[in-house]
């Protein structure tokens, strides 16, 4: 079964009602530009609310490794997420296994993607914007993305509960991403949303 995480969360209800819905990960953005960003303290009291067994992601983008670090010491997150220019060594050095996530531009790009991130334990694809790292709401070209593949692919980028059993009839990815397409307003869950999106992927 395709894995399901709710991304840019920043409210307990909104956790729990991912959580309740049976999403498999809830995803909390520490990059301030974003209007779904969240501070150490705040992470910390969403993570605490949560039922067992919800994986929890942090997500960075090229943040200073003692940034990292500060929040790990605050909130006890599963996975870590990077969206900027990390390195695999930078993405390694925490001790967590990690999401590396590409911005998808064409399909050559995507040719040696687990070589260049070979510690990652999936490789989320994405929307190109220019200056946007991530939570465009748009989608990309699934056309770009190989269908043969030896890694784990999370599929994020403008999905919503009308797209997304096309998308994972099309793309077979380990698991689905979404933030926007669940939202009521930026940073903001709404509850129908989650759940039509959860079922539609139960669905397939």
């Amino acid at each position: 079964m395709t894995r399901i995480k709710i991304c840019g969360i920043t409210r307990e209800q909104d956790a729990l009602a991912a959580a309740a819905a049976g999403a498999d990960a809830i995803g909390l953005v520490f990059y301030a530009p974003s209007p779904r960003a969240v501070d150490a303290r705040q992470a910390a009291r969403i993570v605490a609310a949560l039922p067992p067994f919800v994986t929890t992601v942090g997500l960075f983008v090229d943040a200073e490794p003692d940034a990292v670090r500060a929040v790990l010491a605050e909130v006890p997150l599963d996975v870590l997420q990077f969206h900027g220019e990390e390195s695999d060594d930078y993405c390694r050095q925490f001790g967590r296994p990690y999401l590396k996530a590409v911005r998808v531009r064409s399909a050559d790009q995507l040719q040696d993607v687990a070589a260049q991130w070979p510690g990652a334990s999936g490789i989320l694809l994405d929307s190109y914007k220019p200056g946007v790292p991530g939570g465009t709401g748009e989608v990309f070209d699934w056309r770009l993305v190989p269908r043969e593949r030896d890694w784990n692919l999370v599929l994020a980028g403008g999905l919503t509960a009308a797209n997304v059993r096309q998308a994972i009839d099309e793309m077979q990815p380990w698991a689905v991403d979404v933030s926007g397409g669940v939202e009521a307003a930026k940073g903001i869950k709404d509850l129908e949303k989650i759940n039509a999106f959860v079922q539609e992927v139960k669905r397939v």
